[in-house]
C-alpha cells in the first residue's frame, strides 16, 4: 500500500532515495525470519492460536509505523510487523494441506493465491487513494485497522483444522532437524525454489513500479493506480482460470506453460525497451507484456506449492513455513537488485522479472529430473 508514497516517504524520513525500498527489504527479512520460527508454533499449537498472536503484533507495529520519525526506527518496525503477519502466509497454507492434497489442493491453493495476489497487486491502488485524502502515514493506520478487522475474523469465523491428537511438541534440536530433514530433500528445494524465483518475479514488478510507471513512463498517480489495478485483475484471472484448468490438465503442465508465458514476456519486454520503442510517447508495448507476464504467474505459484507441501501432511506448518522463508529471502533480493538499477533505465523492470522466471524455469529442471512421473502422466 506504500509503494506510491515512496518518494514523499524518502523526504519525510530524511535518508535520501532509494531508501524506501531498503524499508521493502527490511519487510520481506522480518516475513522470512518470523516464517522459521513460526511454523513449528503452527504444528505445536494448532493454526489458529499462532495466528491470533501474530495479528495482535502486526496490528501494534502498523499503528507505530504511523507515528515515527527516524527512519531506523522505521525499519526496525516494519520488520516486526512482519514477523507477526508472518502467520497469515503460513498458517493458510498449511490449513490448506490439512484438509485437501492434490487436484482439489490445487483449487483451494488457487483460491487461496487469488487472496495473496490482491494484496501486493491492487494496495498500491488503495495507497495511491489514501495519499490522495492526505499524508502517508493514513496508510499504516489503515493497515492497522484492517489488520483488527482480520483478528475479529479470525478470532469468531476461521475454523481449527489441525486437531489436539495431531500436533506434537519438539525440542530446538528437534525443530532444528525437521528443518535440516527438508532441506535436505532435493524434491521439496526445487518444487520450492520454483514459488520463491516465482515471486521474485513478481516482487522485480512490484519493488520498481512507481519508478518505471511514474519517473519513466510518466504517467499520473490515478493512472498508476489503474494499471496496477489492471495488472492484479490479470493475476486474479490467471489464478481462476488456474483452478480450472487443474480439473482437465495435470497441473505440472499448466505450470510450466504458464513459465514459459512469463519467460518469453520478459524476454519481449526486454526487446522493446532495448530497441527504443518503449517510452513516454509509447508506454503500451511494455505495460501489455508486463500484464502477460503478471497473468501468467498466477499458473506458477499455487502449483508448485502444492508440489512442495504433496508429502508432508505430517508437518505441513513446518514445510509451509520454510517454504515461506526461502520465498521471502529470494524475494527480498528483487527489492535490493531493483534499488541498484539505473533509475531512469526503462528495461530494469524486464531485466528483474528475466531474471526471476530464469531461476523458475531451472529449478523446475531440477524438480522433473527428481520426479518424472509429475509430468509424464
Amino acid at each position: 500500500m506504500y509503494l506510491p508514497a515512496f518518494p514523499v516517504m524518502e523526504r519525510d524520513l530524511g535518508y535520501g532515495s532509494g531508501s524506501a525500498q531498503i524499508t521493502l527489504t527490511a519487510w520481506m527479512l522480518g516475513l522470512a525470519l518470523g516464517l522459521f520460527t513460526l511454523g513449528p508454533l503452527c504444528d505445536r499449537y494448532g493454526r489458529k492460536k499462532p495466528l491470533l498472536v501474530g495479528l495482535c503484533v502486526y496490528i501494534i507495529a502498523s499503528a507505530l509505523l504511523a507515528v515515527v520519525t527516524n527512519f531506523y526506527l522505521f525499519c526496525f518496525l516494519r520488520f516486526i510487523a512482519a514477523m507477526g503477519g508472518a502467520t497469515t502466509s503460513v498458517a493458510p497454507r498449511a490449513m490448506v494441506r490439512d484438509v485437501a492434497n492434490g487436484a482439489a489442493g490445487v483449487r483451494l491453493m488457487s483460491q487461496l493465491m487469488l487472496i495473496f495476489g490482491i494484496g501486493p497487486l491492487l494496495a498500491p491502488s488503495i495507497g495511491g487513494l489514501l495519499l490522495g485524502l492526505g499524508s502517508w502515514r493514513l496508510i499504516f493506520w489503515a493497515g492497522a485497522i484492517f489488520g483488527c478487522c482480520l483478528l475479529i475474523g479470525t478470532w469468531f469465523l476461521l475454523p481449527e483444522t489441525l486437531p489436539p491428537e495431531k500436533r506434537f511438541t519438539l525440542p530446538v534440536s528437534g525443530v532444528a532437524a525437521r528443518y535440516w530433514g527438508l532441506l535436505r530433500e532435493p524434491l521439496f528445494c526445487s518444487s520450492t525454489l520454483v514459488v520463491s524465483f516465482s515471486t521474485f518475479t513478481m516482487f522485480a514488478y512490484l519493488s520498481n513500479a512507481p519508478s518505471l510507471y511514474e519517473g519513466i513512463l510518466n504517467f499520473s498517480p490515478k493512472e498508476f493506480a489503474i494499471i496496477f489495478s489492471m495488472n492484479g485483475m490479470g493475476f486474479i484471472i490467471g489464478t481462476q482460470i488456474n483452478a480450472k484448468l487443474s480439473q482437465y490438465y495435470l497441473f505440472t503442465r499448466v505450470m510450466e506453460a504458464g513459465m514459459m508465458m512469463v519467460f518469453v514476456s520478459s524476454c519481449l519486454a526486454f526487446c522493446v525497451c532495448e530497441l527504443g520503442w518503449v517510452g513516454s510517447h509509447n508506454p503500451w508495448i511494455l505495460c501489455f507484456l508486463i500484464w502477460c507476464s503478471i497473468f501468467a504467474l498466477g499458473f506458477v505459484g499455487p502449483n508448485a506449492g502444492i508440489l512442495a507441501l504433496t508429502h508432508h501432511g505430517h508437518q505441513a506448518g513446518a514445510a509451509s513455513a520454510l517454504m515461506g522463508t526461502l520465498n521471502w529471502v529470494i524475494a527480498g533480493g528483487a527489492g535490493v537488485l531493483m534499488a541498484y538499477m539505473p533509475a531512469q533505465w526503462v528495461g530494469a523492470t524486464s531485466v528483474g522479472m528475466l531474471l526471476g522466471i530464469v531461476g523458475s524455469l531451472i529449478s523446475d529442471i531440477w524438480r522433473r529430473r527428481l520426479d518424472p512421473k509429475s509430468y509424464l502422466e
